[in-house]
């Protein structure tokens, strides 16, 4: 492992992240019609915060400086894992310098603080806070800040580290495949700096239309770009304690699903839709081309689609809504939010009928698609599995057919195979064991006394935040947060949170031993 390489790229990172936190400082002033007076305790937190991560990462960078190796696999993979662990560790700084709380009385702790940074970060959603609205709690410019985190791990704090630095050179690739991963990362280009522009030029595009959209539409221009990081990052956190249903308009609910679903797809196509237009004079059909010929996007939709026709059926039949138009609007906002992983609620859907759950709980394992700022498993992998098994399947009664794998008219190699089946084995066996872990540390006493359904709340969190979803069933409702789990139940969920965005290898090499050795 270059040690000294290491310290350099970690030194930028911890920089960057820094820098970033001075756009949350104007909303602490009146001037910008959020808060009331002026937030002193948040603006003294952040600039705190913004020297503690530029003395630490010059330090980091200086310690390093000298070093300019190629960065090879073992150390994109350290970059990678350690950056998300390094950026949520500074990004917790604010809650803690601020003083926010958790509840009137009740100060955030270091755990409650990582827990809601790594959160942001990896776009989770998934929160300790129970009170948002009060600025006594939490300043606006904390809250802020909580929300540009979502901006920042969207499309990837490394994606914008390699659009940033020109001489970064074949190593900026292998930090792109690390960060955008799956089997599809095909899609990264081979002028890597260059196609980190391109995509972090099409996510802020995207979040600056969707910001001035729902300030048109009768958003605070401090709720819309708050709500426009969450929906564009498919990360959730939102202004208020009843999410996106404290504006109860439907228009809203509307654009931000639109923007969620554009969120959940591969941005690559979008970057070719843009080329075909440009060569074609502009022409629409060649723009939806590429989007028409992919088979990932048109699973997307057809889950999409197949999920929205189900949940309005079961809330029309189970009169949990009087009328058609009413289910469609919560059910199509709700199948959107939790496929994409955004976790945006609009009304509690632990109170829908249990088949319905059930449904949700499914679509946060599917997710989005590769290359998206969605998480769960992606809908490229569920494909690839389902062929996978349908060969295999055959395979058992015509041992001697010889089918290749293909998506299309492509061929899919060996490897890619292997590689889906072991994740899909991965998240099954991570799955089981955090979710006995997390039921058998959390206390019965507390269940029993306040929370009936203990295996259904510790099983929906594991759920949510592996896939970094954020709300989950029971307990862990739209209308309700993860407060009450214990330091270690936090902990374990935090690095759900990680393992989740960075598709499990990236964290896990970082508890193999023999992964830091120079062999």
């Amino acid at each position: 492992m270059n040690w000294l390489l290491l310290c350099r790229l970690l030194g930028l990172v911890g920089m960057l992240v820094g820098a970033s936190m001075v756009f949350s400082l104007p909303w602490a002033f009146p001037f910008f019609g959020e808060a009331v007076e002026f937030e002193s305790a948040g603006f003294w937190g952040i600039c705190g915060a913004i020297a503690c991560s530029l003395v630490s990462g010059s330090l980091l960078y200086l310690a390093g400086r000298k070093e300019h190796g190629t960065i090879l696999r073992k150390e994109a993979l350290a970059v990678v894992g350690l950056s998300w662990i390094y950026s949520g560790i500074l990004g917790c700084l604010p809650f803690l310098f601020s003083g926010s709380m958790v509840s009137p009385d009740v100060p955030m702790t270091v755990p409650d603080a990582l827990f809601e940074s790594i959160s942001g970060f990896t776009t989770t959603g998934a929160s300790v806070l129970r009170e948002l609205e009060d600025p006594k709690l939490i300043p606006r410019c904390v809250l802020f800040w909580r929300s540009f985190t979502h901006c920042l791990g969207g499309m990837g704090i490394i994606v914008l580290f390699v659009a940033i630095l020109s001489h970064l050179g074949a190593g900026g690739k292998a930090l792109m495949r690390r960060e955008v991963p799956g089997p599809t990362s095909e899609a990264v280009r081979p002028r890597v700096r260059e196609s980190a522009i391109v995509m972090w030029t099409i996510y802020v595009a995207f979040t600056l239309v969707l910001a001035l959209i729902l300030w048109l539409e009768g958003m605070s221009v401090f709720d819309a770009f708050c709500h426009s990081f969450g929906s564009m990052a498919t990360g959730g956190f939102s202004t208020h304690n009843a999410s996106v249903g404290y504006f109860n308009s439907s228009l809203i609910e509307f654009t931000i699903a639109v923007f969620m679903v554009a969120a959940g797809t591969n941005f690559s196509l979008y970057f070719l839709s843009l080329k075909n237009m440009r060569s074609h004079d502009f022409s629409w059909k060649s723009m939806i081309a590429p989007l028409r010929g992919d088979i990932e996007f048109r699973t997307y939709l057809l889950i999409l689609s197949g999920a929205i026709i189900f949940l309005t059926y079961n809330l029309i039949n189970n009169h949990i809504y009087d009328t058609l138009p009413d289910a469609l609007r919560y059910a199509g906002f709700q199948a959107v939010s939790i496929m994409t992983t955004t976790g945006y609620g609009t009304g509690d859907f632990d109170t829908w009928n249990e088949s319905s759950k059930m449904l949700l709980l499914l679509l946060m394992f599917v997710g989005g698609c590769a290359g998206s700022t969605a998480g769960g498993i992606k809908v490229i992998r569920v494909v690839l599995f389902a062929k996978i098994i349908w060969l295999e399947i055959e395979k058992s009664f015509r041992p001697n057919v010889v089918r290749p794998l293909r998506i299309g008219t492509t061929n899919i190699e060996q490897g890619i195979r292997n590689d889906v089946t072991v994740y899909f084995s991965l998240v099954l066996v991570i799955f089981i064991f955090s979710s006995l872990l997390l039921t058998a540390i959390e206390p019965n006493t507390e269940w029993q006394t306040n929370k009936p359904e203990k295996l259904i709340d510790c099983t929906s969190a594991v759920v949510a935040t592996l896939n970094n979803i954020g709300p989950g069933v029971g307990e862990l409702g739209p209308t309700e947060n993860y407060a009450d789990f214990t330091l270690t139940g936090k902990v374990i969920l935090t690095i759900l949170m990680l393992l989740g965005r960075l598709e499990l290898f990236a964290i896990l090499v970082l508890f193999v031993p023999s992964f830091w050795k120079n062999y």
